[in-house]
């Protein structure tokens, strides 16, 4: 079969996490148009997660019901270990891509990095002061927690700083924005990458 009639694999997953805290559900394609449903009881985190699929260009539908009673704490948790399993299950073997991720998001007075390495060793680095403030039911200090999950579960080396900037949205925006580019840039198929990026053969 030759290139133009080469049947491209669907970059898609749906997870599906319950708990006696959360319920979550999470829908994903890489290779999307920016299309998304989020719906997670976090208006602010709804957000956020709108600029990911925007700023990624991939569909995204987040579903999820919390205990934000008590905070945000659980629900903004298990949408991360979710999201992260659904990129995981939505790359499988890897093969074909960029592999690596790097972008700089400037936001007002803000300046955001976001550097990664889809390596299947999970790690996070977080250089970035969030303020320990609420943006509605958004607890922003959740912002690492958030990403943590996703690195974790995803097998993602992931670099986070930002280099400065004093309003707490913009700061968390353009972290979002900066990693849905990273993401966008690593995860892009690339003729040149035959199998996996790496000289083991197997990320």
């Amino acid at each position: 079969m030759n290139k133009s009639t080469e049947i491209k694999k669907p970059r898609v997953a749906k997870i599906e996490r319950n708990t006696a805290e959360t319920q979550v559900s999470v829908s994903l394609d890489l290779d999307g148009e920016g299309k998304c449903v989020i719906d997670t009881g976090i208006g602010f985190l709804d957000h956020m997660l709108t600029l990911l699929a925007k700023h990624g260009f991939m569909d995204l539908t987040v579903k999820a019901k919390g205990d934000l009673d008590v905070d945000s704490h659980h629900t903004v948790e298990d949408i991360g270990i979710v999201l992260g399993l659904a990129m995981k299950e939505a790359l499988g073997d890897k093969a074909g891509i960029h592999r690596y991720g790097n972008c700089f998001i400037p936001m007002d007075e803000t300046l955001a990095q976001v550097c990664l390495d889809f390596s299947g060793r999970p790690f996070l680095v977080f250089d970035a002061a969030v303020p320990k403030v609420q943006l509605g039911n958004y607890e922003a200090e959740m912002t690492e927690e958030f990403f943590r999950a996703v690195a974790m579960n995803c097998g993602l080396t992931l670099h986070i700083r930002v280099l400065y900037g004093s309003n707490v949205h913009h700061i968390i925006e353009a972290i979002f924005k900066a990693f849905a580019r990273a993401v966008a840039e690593a995860t892009a198929s690339d003729p040149r990458v035959k199998g996996v990026m790496s000289s083991k053969g197997v990320l």
